[in-house]
């Protein structure tokens, strides 16, 4: 239905319509309707098979001090793991996001007291302490 509505608005402008659809405009074939839901952005946020949200496609923000102090606090949790920390960046998200005490990794905070922005650089944080980036 927006993929409708947006194609109708596409029509109408490039068609000088004054920005109204003219009820004898051709409606989109499938195939373009197609091609338009393809080139859509996935969501926003991804979240795994087991429940834990490993994606935030917004501008990560925090502080460098924040930061710094994430990506330190995830690399100890890392190696105290042991084994690949590539398969280590979940575990520990779920472990962030289902903790209820602030912490280092959370910049002082719990997950669910983050904004979305905030959220997005934890998980940078994690993913660049199993990459040995901090």
């Amino acid at each position: 239905m927006v993929v409708t509505a947006a194609t109708a608005a596409l029509i109408a402008c490039s068609s000088g319509g004054g920005g109204h659809a003219t009820s004898g405009a051709p409606a989109p074939s499938s195939r373009a309707q197609q091609s338009v839901e393809e080139g859509k952005p996935s969501e926003p946020i991804g979240v795994s098979a087991g429940g834990v949200t490993t994606r935030i496609d917004v501008p990560a923000e925090s502080t460098e001090e924040q930061y710094a102090q994430a990506c330190v606090a995830a690399k100890k949790w890392i190696e105290s793991q042991g084994g690949d920390p590539a398969t280590l960046v979940e575990p520990m998200l779920k472990e962030l996001q289902a903790g209820t005490e602030p912490g280092p990794a959370t910049f002082n905070s719990t997950w669910a007291q983050l904004s979305t922005a905030q959220q997005a650089a934890v998980i940078i944080a994690v993913r660049a302490a199993a990459q040995a980036g901090c």
